[in-house]
């Protein structure tokens, strides 16, 4: 039996130096991952204040964005308008223009009508 405890006392220490030396490793990483942790920490407070400062400036060019908007919806709902009344006014002159172009119709006819009365009263 003294062979079968060497070896398990073999394979205990050999366990134990891995198990160490594993400890060891993550001792180092933990460690690196600190210091990593500490370059990043550093690194990413200048980024968030400015991440932060950008995302203001996108809240403010967009609120003033939605006023220019609003302005230009006034603007353009007042062109309608403007448009519509336009269009209004150039039916009525034209219809002006209709009535003008009768009249003159109607006295051309009316003096030609004299007209021939008269050289017809002239002429009897």
């Amino acid at each position: 039996m003294p062979l079968a405890q060497t070896v398990i006392v073999v394979c205990i220490v050999v366990l134990t130096a891995a198990l160490v030396s594993t400890l060891f490793a993550l001792k180092r990483l933990a460690f690196r991952a600190e210091s990593v942790l500490h370059l990043v920490e550093r690194e990413i407070r200048p980024l968030a204040s400015q991440v932060e400062g950008l995302a203001r400036e996108v809240r403010e060019l967009s609120h003033h964005a939605n006023e220019e908007i609003a302005r230009v919806g006034v603007v353009i709902r007042r062109l309608e308008d403007i448009s519509e009344r336009a269009s209004k006014l150039m039916v009525a002159l034209g219809g002006l223009t209709r009535a003008g172009q009768i009249v003159g119709v109607a006295a051309g006819l009316k003096k030609g009508v004299d007209v021939f009365v008269k050289r017809l009263r002239s002429t009897s």
